[in-house]
């Protein structure tokens, strides 16, 4: 009777040290309870950019305007008849455009 008292409490130490330090374990559960909570965070940040860009897109494809605004800002477009000034402020250092190597 005493070997099938120290065979069971063997097996709940064996079980306990499972659940707390094994594959599955408690600690395992909270590592991964964060690391879902982050994910979830970055997917609604994503979720925000493409609607954003849903909108942008919409836009573009309805409003000549913004199209021109669009072409204004990223192109450097002028019209015909526009004279362009650039103004340059002394006080701030030049831009560094990083995407030269």
């Amino acid at each position: 009777m005493r070997w099938l008292m120290v065979v069971l409490v063997a097996i709940l130490v064996l079980l306990q040290i499972r659940l707390w330090f094994g594959e599955g374990s408690i600690s395992t559960k909270i590592a991964l309870d964060r690391q879902w909570e982050s994910q979830q965070q970055i997917n609604e940040d994503h979720k925000l950019r493409n609607r954003l860009i849903a909108q942008e897109v919409k836009s573009l494809k309805t409003n000549l305007d913004s199209l021109e605004e669009k072409a204004r800002k990223d192109l450097g477009m002028i019209k015909e008849g526009e004279v362009f000034y650039l103004v340059i402020d002394k006080k701030q250092p030049p831009a560094i455009d990083k995407s030269e190597p």
